[in-house]
């Protein structure tokens, strides 16, 4: 059997057809009628024939260019895929007359330009991919793109549009975008999260944000702030949520009109810089009870570190040596909370003060991955300590908050 020839097998005494994709860890993947994949042993599948291998007729893909020129800047992810329906393979969409054919709605709100600095799973992303995406992104804004849309696998998401968001200082929409659900599924999110990212793209916003479905059901998209939104759910359609915060913006589908936020950056408030320096020697670390404390020395050798905390930022006593040595061997040490809602303070008990004495930044209400970013991004500028110290506390993109809100 090859890809794309008709199937049947027995599932629960029940004969079911299907399109043969190909043998994975000793399993025949057979795509179903319904656009969901099974896996069943290759003895129970029986070939019926060869499908119809009819052409796909590659429509002519006019663009209006009296619509604003948009950049999308494809990464890889679930969202840059489509579906061949023949076959039952998912395979990637690299230019922009593909990805209009694939969603023919987009050609109506923009005229779209596209590049591919690298196509991987997100969980591969790394820092110096973070700084060839800046370097990408500010280009295309310097050619004229009026806004940009990056799709990206959701994974890691939230850390590269982090990461983008300090390096660069944006007058025009740069949009994060991904899909939790591939194309060759019934409720798959891509061409909503794509129609509202381009929609949102050429809107009065001028930073970098992440559109993604707001509720599980397809009425809007809501557009996050880089700095604070987290992935909260392995595969929700409306995992990305703003914490401590409310979205920047959101848009209605499928109307796809758009409300911006008060507090949100608008067009053309900054002009276009880039900052693209980060340290990588960085690592982030989540305390547990019981840690061992030869875990620090690990990083001693780190230019920073982030600990996400419990409660307002604490850790065992045991450690406190290993930070201390740490902190002595020039590395910087931010503190942080696994409670994700509410501001670190390590004035209140002993082992904060203590942590304090020891030279440990407080990351106000930070998320720790953004702080993690943060700290990359302040090391890759400067070597001054009080500098470090100074700059790690000032609210630069959103990412610091003067009050928190709760249940955002």
């Amino acid at each position: 059997m090859i890809t794309g020839d008709l199937v049947k097998c027995s599932l629960k005494g029940e004969i079911i057809e299907g399109v043969y994709i190909t043998e994975r860890d000793g399993m025949a993947v057979i795509k179903l009628g319904s656009g969901y994949n099974i896996g069943i042993p290759p003895s129970q599948v029986e070939y019926i024939e060869k499908s119809e291998q009819i052409p796909i007729a590659e429509t002519t893909v006019i663009q209006n260019q009296a619509l604003p020129e948009l950049a999308i800047i494809s990464t890889g992810g679930t969202i840059a895929s489509s579906v061949d329906y023949r076959t039952g393979a998912v395979t990637s969409r690299s230019n922009a007359d593909e990805i209009i054919r694939a969603i023919p709605r987009l050609a109506t709100i923009g005229r779209f330009r596209t590049r591919q600095p690298f196509t991987i799973l997100s969980e591969n992303m790394k820092p110096s991919m973070w700084v060839d995406l800046a370097r990408t992104i500010h280009d295309e804004i310097e050619e004229g793109a009026a806004g940009v849309i990056v799709t990206h696998g959701t994974d890691t998401m939230a850390y590269s549009a982090s990461a983008v968001s300090f390096m660069l200082d944006t007058p025009v929409p740069v949009i994060f975008v991904g899909s939790q659900r591939s194309a060759d599924r019934p409720s798959s999110d891509n061409a909503m999260n794509a129609l509202c990212s381009a929609a949102v793209a050429s809107a009065d916003l001028g930073e970098v944000g992440v559109c993604m479905h707001g509720t599980v059901n397809d009425d809007y998209c809501a557009v996050h702030r880089a700095t604070r939104v987290r992935k909260m759910h392995t595969s929700r359609r409306d995992a990305f949520q703003s914490i401590g915060a409310s979205p920047i913006a959101t848009i209605s589908y499928p109307e796809l009109e758009i409300s911006t936020g008060a507090d949100a950056i608008r067009r053309s408030s900054r002009e276009l810089a880039l900052f693209d320096r980060m340290e990588e020697r960085c690592g982030l670390l989540s305390f547990y009870p019981g840690m061992d404390p030869a875990i620090l020395e690990f990083y001693s050798s780190y230019r920073g570190l982030v600990i996400a905390g419990t409660g307002l930022g604490h850790i065992s006593t045991m450690l406190m040596d290993g930070i201390r040595e740490c902190i002595s061997n020039g590395t910087t040490i931010i503190m942080t909370s696994q409670c994700l809602h509410g501001r670190v303070c390590d004035r209140v008990y002993d082992t904060g003060r203590d942590l304090l004495a020891a030279g440990v930044i407080e990351g106000e209400d930070m998320l720790p991955e953004t702080a993690l970013v943060k700290l990359m991004w302040v090391l890759g500028q400067t070597d001054d300590q009080e500098e470090i110290s100074r700059m790690m506390k000032e609210n630069l993109k959103g990412e610091i908050q003067r009050r928190s809100a709760y249940g955002l």
